[in-house]
């Protein structure tokens, strides 16, 4: 009898299949998991993995098992302690199970512990929101293409090879090259027809019996298939449309809004920047920070810069139309806008960032979510935006009271509608 003995280590992602069977299997669960979690955790470990527990009630399943008795031969791969025959020590706690604990519902159940990666949590935590009205589409300044069949062509890898075309080319050529032969082969044996009716011991049987012989052997020299005969599907590039999109990220940083206030802001459009950028490849993003004066900046100094000043709201909205106007024409672009304040603004200037949104910019945008972070009683601009809101039905307003709203607003903006 031969002993077997498997001592490869496991190789790296050898359970990947396994595990996206099992996240597709119990997909409602671990979406349910992600959730809990979510709740208990902050904006700064968002782009983290997640430990999650799936009562084990929920992942059962029947399993085979061996009865009692006969004989078993397993090979265990990894195994470089144990061969057939060896005695296994009893493990110190043997018959000792881990249970759940007393439950005063009167039953208890194991947890299954599973580690998702950050792509998975991300994907989860993701996987229903999606920016409203994606609908314009035109070609992008940097164009995607997908391989389209284009025909046939005489050059090719073997992986290409069309199989049907190469075989029908080679009978055509077989037949053209042949067709001359064909003809003299049916003469000759029409001619050898008619001479072994009439003078079967005529020499000239001899003769053309010799003669439909080489026909034939002729008519077989030619190849059954040649290179000149292989065909390959041929595949070009074709441009497709892409969709393009720039998101406006407006962040008030004026005096009043305290460092709590700016914070809750950051972690808000942190959130946003994280969903865009894994969502949408192509899509540009604008961030304009204001007090008095509002500035185009980079992702760098918007997250990180601390200057402050007064309040001037439409200071932001004047430059975000500029910025539309010279660089991102509605024609073209799908365009959003965010915008995060506390609410506080000059009395004169909220009437005039009103009607910058109706009469300008509300037009050219396909979505713009305004949230106001504040404990208090709304200010003016919030009743000036509520007349936008009645404007325009792509305009959503919420309000953000402490960090743990940033979760709930930040998901209701950006569910995804049915369209």
């Amino acid at each position: 009898m031969h002993q077997i003995v498997d001592r490869r280590l496991n190789g790296r992602n050898k359970s990947a299949v396994n595990r996206g069977r099992f996240i597709r299997r119990y997909r409602s669960q671990i979406k349910k998991a992600v959730a809990d979690a979510i709740a208990g955790r902050s904006i700064a470990d968002i782009d983290n993995g997640e430990k999650i527990s799936i009562p084990a009630r929920d992942i059962s399943e029947p399993v085979f098992g061996h009865g009692q008795g006969g004989s078993r031969e397993r090979v265990h791969p990894g195994n470089v302690d144990f061969i057939t025959g060896d005695e296994l020590d009893r493990p110190p706690n043997a018959g000792k199970g881990k249970g759940g604990g007393a439950s005063n519902s009167g039953e208890g159940m194991d947890d299954f512990v599973f580690e998702l990666s950050r792509e998975e949590f991300l994907n989860f935590f993701f996987e229903d929101l999606a920016l409203p009205n994606l609908v314009k589409t035109q070609l992008a300044t940097l164009a995607q293409h997908k391989m389209v069949r284009a025909g046939f062509t005489a050059d090719g890898t073997p992986s290409n090879i069309n199989v049907i075309r190469s075989l029908r080319g080679a009978q055509g050529r077989r037949i053209a090259l042949s067709s001359p032969y064909r003809a003299q082969l049916k003469q000759a044996e029409e001619a050898l027809e008619a001479l072994l009716k009439t003078a079967p011991d005529d020499p000239q049987v001899v003769e053309l019996e010799q003669e439909i012989a080489r026909l034939k052997e002729k008519i077989l020299s030619f190849p059954f298939i040649d290179t000149f005969d292989l065909r390959y599907n041929n595949r070009i590039p074709q441009p497709r449309p892409t969709t393009q999109a720039v998101m406006f990220c407006l962040m008030d940083v004026s005096g009043s809004m305290d460092q709590e206030r700016k914070d809750i802001a950051k972690r808000f459009f942190i959130l946003l920047y994280l969903f865009l950028t894994r969502a949408y490849e192509k899509i540009q993003l604008v961030f304009i920070r204001h007090h008095t004066v509002a500035m185009e900046v980079d992702e760098e100094d918007f997250f990180h810069s601390r200057e402050s000043g007064g309040t001037v709201v439409s200071s932001a909205l004047d430059l975000m139309d500029e910025i539309i106007r010279q660089r991102y024409p509605s024609s073209d672009w799908n365009i959003y806008a965010a915008q995060a304040s506390d609410g506080d603004n000059w009395t004169d200037d909220s009437p005039l960032c009103r009607d910058l949104l109706i009469g300008r910019i509300m037009p050219c945008l396909q979505y713009f979510a305004y949230i106001e972070i504040t404990p208090e009683q709304h200010q003016s601009l919030w009743m000036e935006y509520q007349n936008v809101q009645a404007a325009y039905p792509n305009f959503a307003m919420q309000q953000i009271e402490t960090q743990a709203d940033i979760y709930p607003v930040f998901r209701e903006l950006f569910k995804r509608r049915v369209s």
